[in-house]
């Protein structure tokens, strides 16, 4: 490059013309993402006060939030609330262990796949109540029976986003990694990870909200504890605050708990060129 141009370049006119990205609203996303939920409660409340609704069928908000608010200064809501989330976060961590082990081998490994991948494809059409009653006989009706079948939610969409991930890898990419005389090792930690990555997280999101929903059928079918326990007390005692709260409680939960994981996802794949980081 000559030096004229060097200084055209360089010149102040030239940098005050340089387009500035736009600052990310990270707060307006948020509120924006209420107004809905708050118009609910609002017509929810309102009809209820209005009468439109029969109180023993859908009580007010205010009501819900009074009946958990007083077992929570009671004591009794937050055994409930641990032994849920401590069943959700290690069957968890057990599903994705034991996915990333299998999912990792039948995507890289055409053996393993052929081998292990029909039985597997199998298994997850099997509903998940369906487990329900072989744990019990198997394993008891104790916490190992619950944390398992949360295991097995998890196993599958992380298992299936994972193997996808690592085949889905495009071949010029691995080409390259020959090219320069990438080893092995090198060529999954380089080129294979970070193409398979953002399936992966994509999997472990739905094997998340897949352990809330095996939780409540887990706690339905067997507990004396937990907020899947509390929606049967509820319904046994014709307390419709109490279920309702529960639901609610296993809304906020997951939501936070997804909103965690969707942060990491951010800040994981940064460096990829999409709409979101534009």
């Amino acid at each position: 490059m000559s030096s004229r141009t060097e200084a055209a370049v360089s010149s102040p006119a030239v940098q005050r013309t340089k387009i500035k990205p736009a600052p990310k609203r990270k707060w307006g996303g948020a509120l924006l993402g209420l107004v809905l939920p708050v118009l609910i409660l609002i017509l929810w409340e309102t009809a209820s006060r209005a009468g439109w609704v029969a109180p023993y069928l859908l009580p007010s908000p205010t009501a819900v939030v009074e009946e958990m608010s007083g077992m929570a200064q009671e004591g009794e809501l937050w055994g409930h609330i641990s032994i849920t989330l401590y069943r959700v976060f290690a069957g968890f961590f057990a599903g994705l262990a034991a996915a990333v082990v299998l999912g990792a081998a039948t995507g890289y490994s055409r053996i393993a796949r052929q081998l292990l991948d029909p039985m597997l494809q199998a298994l997850r059409a099997i509903p998940s109540l369906a487990w329900v009653p072989l744990f019990v006989l198997w394993i008891g009706i104790g916490e190992a029976s619950k944390i398992t079948l949360v295991a097995v939610g998890v196993f599958f969409p992380v298992y299936l986003n994972l193997t996808s991930g690592i085949q889905g890898v495009d071949r010029k990419l691995i080409e390259v990694g020959r090219i320069y005389h990438f080893t092995s090792l090198q060529q999954i930690k380089k080129i294979i990870l970070p193409a398979a990555l953002p399936s992966f997280i994509v999997g472990l999101r739905s094997g998340l909200s897949l352990g809330w929903m095996f939780v409540v059928a887990a706690e339905l079918l067997g507990a004396s504890q937990g907020l899947g326990y509390l929606m049967v007390y509820g319904q046994n005692t014709s307390a419709p605050a109490i279920v309702i709260g529960s639901i609610l409680l296993f809304a906020v939960f997951g939501k936070i708990t997804d909103e965690v994981l969707k942060r990491i996802q951010t800040r994981a794949l940064k460096w990829q060129d999409n709409l979101v980081n534009a």
